[in-house]
């Protein structure tokens, strides 16, 4: 029998709680990671006031004096604790395949010059419309079609850019390339990419809309993943006849492997919020696990070095957390963690190779504390236990922890 009826995760995409063990390894513009602290340096450059995920206990996660807005709370409602990540790679998709149980030990490939030349030419074979190639490098998103957009309304050439993470992403103006022209070039360029020299995680569609000086991305991004290697625990999940919820960008990240009702893109992080609400309210769902993302954190401003910006995020988040908890029902648990850093703060634009918060809380709970440090895939190794069915590649549950 399990423990709790219904498990809910959310993901604050980029949210990271300090340089992880191995920072050091990995670099931000030729910069170490190894004093990246996303949530502390917003603490301390742009002040941080989240009342409700301190009482939760989010000042009490270890070495977590460096959040010197939030206070320590003497009697948390919940459990805490912080992760560390184990595969190679600090990008979206390997901390959410490696949060449901996968252990990434070849990263996905990517292009810090751009990508090579035959793969260009092949979209444009297939296209029928020429790349611009100065846009062929890591770019902002925003910058990129700043730069280029103009150029594209006037010319009809695609933008196709990357990031340091492993994606090919093409942007296109919505009156010159329609969604669904933009989305099959994006499903032919996710067929090119699936093995070595170009083995990336991502194929994005990027499209915006307005006229020079005043471009505006939409909400109709879409994201063409592979699927996971091995089984996750989605798919146990999902295999035992357990339903499984994916919010926002969840199902494109696992390619919809695992998922059984995709719930559908987010528009923004409280659009996001709302179909949560929506997806806990439904009547069949009375049993099972539901998977959010929330992304606006990252790609809003962690990417674009933001942090006030990133600061109002995060205290826009933890005024709704009270919504959410009052839509649980007594046998279920809310978690809440990320997928890697992205700390506003530091040198570049990429993602930060950080710890990320762990915080637990069920009405049911009796206790409240601090959890061992453990790593991302502890997650879905507890969401296994809860259910009882076989966990994937790593992770040791917690759930025992949780009174």
């Amino acid at each position: 029998m399990s423990k709790f009826k219904r498990i809910h995760l959310i993901v604050l995409d980029s949210v990271g709680i300090g340089a992880a063990p191995d920072s050091g390894n990995f670099f931000n513009a030729g910069t170490p990671d190894s004093q990246s602290d996303t949530l502390g340096h917003i603490s301390e450059n742009a002040g941080l006031e989240v009342p409700h995920m301190a009482k939760l206990g989010l000042g009490l996660i270890p070495r977590a004096s460096h959040l010197k807005t939030v206070p320590a709370e003497k009697e948390p409602s919940g459990y805490v604790g912080k992760l560390e990540e184990v595969s190679l790679g600090k990008d979206t998709m390997t901390g959410h395949w490696e949060i449901m149980g996968l252990n990434i030990t070849e990263p996905f490939d990517t292009f810090w010059d751009g990508f090579p030349e035959e793969i260009l030419t092949k979209i444009e074979a297939f296209s029928g419309r020429k790349v611009i190639r100065e846009a062929n490098k890591p770019y902002s998103g925003t910058q990129v079609i700043a730069d280029f957009g103009e150029r594209q309304l006037k010319t009809g050439e695609l933008i196709i850019y990357t990031s340091a993470d492993p994606v090919l992403q093409i942007a296109a103006h919505e009156d010159l390339i329609p969604l669904e022209e933009l989305y099959k070039i994006c499903e032919y360029a996710r067929s090119i990419t699936l093995t070595r020299p170009a083995l990336l995680g991502r194929i994005i569609a990027r499209p915006y809309i307005g006229e020079p000086g005043y471009f505006t991305r939409t909400a109709n991004r879409r994201d063409y993943a592979v699927s996971p290697f091995a089984p996750t625990v989605l798919n146990h999940l999902a295999d035992a006849g357990i339903a499984t919820y994916g919010v926002g960008k969840i199902n494109d990240i696992f390619n919809g492997s695992g998922i059984v009702y995709d719930m559908g893109h987010n528009k923004s992080n409280s659009h996001g919020i709302d179909t949560l609400l929506k997806t806990m309210d439904l009547p069949e769902f009375q049993q099972g696990f539901s998977f959010t993302n929330l992304v606006d954190f990252d790609a809003v401003y962690g990417h674009r070095r933001d942090p006030e910006g990133y600061r109002d995020c995060l205290q826009e988040f933890d005024q709704r957390l009270p919504e959410i908890m009052a839509q649980m029902k007594e046998e279920d648990l809310l978690l809440i963690t990320a997928d890697h850093g992205n700390d506003p703060t530091y040198a570049g634009t990429d993602h930060t190779r950080e710890y990320v918060p762990l915080l637990a809380y069920s009405p049911s709970l009796t206790g409240s504390g601090v959890l061992p440090i453990g790593h991302f895939a502890d997650i879905s190794a507890t969401i296994a236990d809860n259910f009882s069915v076989e966990k994937a590649m790593i992770g040791e549950s917690f759930l025992k922890n949780l009174i």
